[in-house]
């Protein structure tokens, strides 16, 4: 099985999202290429690992410049890992909705993410979370898929349905059922702390805050 596959992984529909390419451009470098071939789940789904994620935006950011994909995937081959470039200016603060089933995991969560200047909120009961989810949406739920006796997944759809980023998160290896309700990125428990932020950045960007030019009115 590939490393990547138990490192943070990505839907391609969550790398569409994050990358700016589409799935079937994806594909299609996949089987020119060879270069960047996702894992599969056992359900035969794509998923793709972080840094994946950050070869696809090398080679997006190439073919901006007006390179040919064959010679970006050249250059990427060719390339020392960079620093993924994190300057952004500063607007409203990214909200993350923490539906999660143990007030204690809920604790250790927020305090990583609001470290890292994200504003949390979190629930303990799946219905209370669609409910926020419908009325006022956040920018990325973490749903813990035990929540309210195993109403992870129900909820999962819920948000997707609202195009909100969804991390899901679990005891259980429960990836493919994840990745299949919806969510775009799964994480086993006990999370570690890096690679909850980490994955959140990806899902959400590398910063915080909305982009002034775009925080709303």
């Amino acid at each position: 099985m590939p490393e990547e596959y138990g490192a943070a992984v990505y839907s391609i529909g969550a790398v569409v999202r994050m990358v700016g390419v589409t799935a079937q451009t994806l594909r299609a470098w996949e089987a020119r290429y060879g270069q960047i071939v996702p894992a599969r789940s056992p359900g035969g789904q794509r998923i793709y690992s972080r840094d994946q994620v950050d070869q696809l935006c090398f080679i997006r950011e190439r073919l901006e410049q007006g390179l040919p994909p064959g010679d970006a995937h050249r250059l990427l081959a060719e390339r020392d890992p960079d620093p993924v470039d994190a300057r952004h200016a500063e607007g409203r603060r990214l909200t993350i909705l923490l539906a999660e089933r143990d007030p204690y995991a809920a604790d250790f969560a927020e305090y990583f993410l609001r470290t890292e200047g994200y504003s949390t909120h979190a629930v303990f009961d799946a219905v209370e979370a669609g409910r926020i989810v419908e009325a006022d949406p956040p920018d990325l739920v973490v749903v813990d898929l035990l929540i309210s006796g195993g109403a992870g997944l129900a909820l999962c759809s819920t948000a997707r349905g609202g195009s909100i980023p969804v991390l899901a998160v679990s005891a259980l290896e429960a990836r493919n059922g994840a990745l299949s309700a919806g969510a775009d990125a799964f994480l086993q428990k006990p999370l570690d702390p890096l690679q909850l932020v980490s994955t959140v950045r990806d899902l959400l960007g590398t910063t915080a805050y909305l982009h002034a030019a775009v925080t709303p009115p």
